[in-house]
């Protein structure tokens, strides 16, 4: 399987890569020590069109490949997780679902404004009481004839502060279970929908994740997206390409932390000698590298797969699961390898540590991968 990128692909890629080492390594720790990304970040970002990946042509966007979109995902990652989960949640999860399950007006009033960047998109599944059992959702939509009344919360929403329309999955029919589920774009600002507090988190520190709070809050009829029922399987859809996402930050989270393991462990002397003549170090040098080949490797197959429309859910899951366990021990060992100067915020080994953690957690944590895996070997 040939995974060589075209020149349009290598352009994209590389596009991402000189803005993760000249703008986004640089303000990272600032970022992280304000919990918070400058406007102006996000705007160059913009004008980079990394908010137009998944976004049409017709409607302004790029409409890349998935598998160019899963090499700058990389990219931005290894500068800024932070700044790459903004533009893959609203990338993969929200403009990509608008753009497939969308209506003609649908499209017209939300992707060009998404590609642009003018418009931010956010996805709301999790809930206080649900997040890996997505199906038992308690969030409620009924049919008032003109409109739709909502009552409920949302939890975990990335971008959820700055967002301009959320994807929100409702029950419309709680006696029949995930098929009673429905998808609502969901407008800031509209009546009885609320935004709530900032959560303080370990690691993406610097993304903005909120809760969502509806108290009888009337959503126009014209914004159901799909079917009466159908959301759920969009919702399972979406999280397809939203893992190969979520699997390419994990890769570029640990390309970070082991091209700053390297370059440490060249630097470093200890009992007379570099770290890096050290056997052990080189050790623990050749399985980072060699894991993040192979987890680079698992996520391309992934996308393309995603790409040219064929069901990927088990390879999508391999990548993320796989992806997001190595970040974790790549993290791991830089920091052993940096010692003392790991444990500190001056060296970013430290926060890359943070950063990789919630990799095996969000979009479905490493325990639903391996039975989503098993459940597709199995038949």
């Amino acid at each position: 399987m040939d995974f060589e990128l075209t020149e349009s692909m290598t352009m994209l890629r590389d596009a991402a890569r000189t803005f993760a080492d000249k703008r986004l390594k640089a303000g990272a720790p600032e970022w992280d020590e304000a919990e918070a990304i400058p406007d102006e970040v996000y705007k160059e970002a913009a004008e980079l069109g990394f908010f137009g990946l998944s976004v049409p042509e017709e409607f302004g966007g790029l409409g890349v490949d998935a598998l160019a979109y899963a090499a700058a995902m990389e990219e931005l990652a290894r500068g800024s997780a932070s700044l790459q989960v903004c533009v893959t949640v609203h990338n993969s999860l929200a403009a990509a679902a608008i753009a497939k399950h969308g209506t003609g007006e649908q499209k017209k009033k939300y992707l060009p404004k998404m590609a642009s960047g003018e418009w931010i998109g956010a996805y709301s599944l999790s809930e206080p009481g649900s997040g890996t059992d997505a199906a038992s959702l308690t969030t409620t939509a009924e049919d008032k004839g003109d409109h739709w009344l909502v009552n409920g919360a949302k939890a975990w929403v990335t971008n959820g502060g700055f967002a301009s329309v959320f994807l929100v999955f409702v029950s419309t029919n709680k006696a029949a279970g995930s098929r009673g589920i429905s998808c609502l774009l969901v407008d800031k600002g509209a009546p009885g929908f609320s935004v709530g507090k900032k959560e303080k988190k370990m690691g993406l520190r610097a993304s903005d994740t909120r809760e969502l709070a509806f108290v009888s809050a009337k959503i126009p009829k014209s914004a159901l997206l799909g079917a009466v029922g159908g959301g759920f399987k969009i919702a399972m859809s979406q999280l397809d390409s939203g893992r190969v996402g979520i699997a390419a930050q994990a890769v570029g989270i640990a390309q970070a932390a082991f091209e700053e393991a390297v370059a440490y462990a060249k630097e470093r002397r200890q009992f007379g000698k570099r770290l890096a003549e050290f056997q052990l170090t080189q050790a623990k040098l050749a399985d980072m590298a060699t894991n993040i080949e192979a987890a680079r490797l698992l996520v391309w197959r992934a996308a393309d797969l995603l790409g040219r429309g064929v069901k990927c859910t088990k390879e999508a899951s391999m990548a993320k699961s796989f992806a997001s366990r190595i970040a974790n021990k790549a993290c791991f060992d830089a920091v052993q390898i940096h010692g003392g100067n790991g444990f500190v915020r001056e060296f970013p080994v430290e926060r890359y540590y943070r950063d990789a953690r919630v990799t095996e957690i969000y979009e479905g944590t490493t325990e639903i991968q391996s039975l989503i895996v098993a459940r597709e070997v199995l038949g």
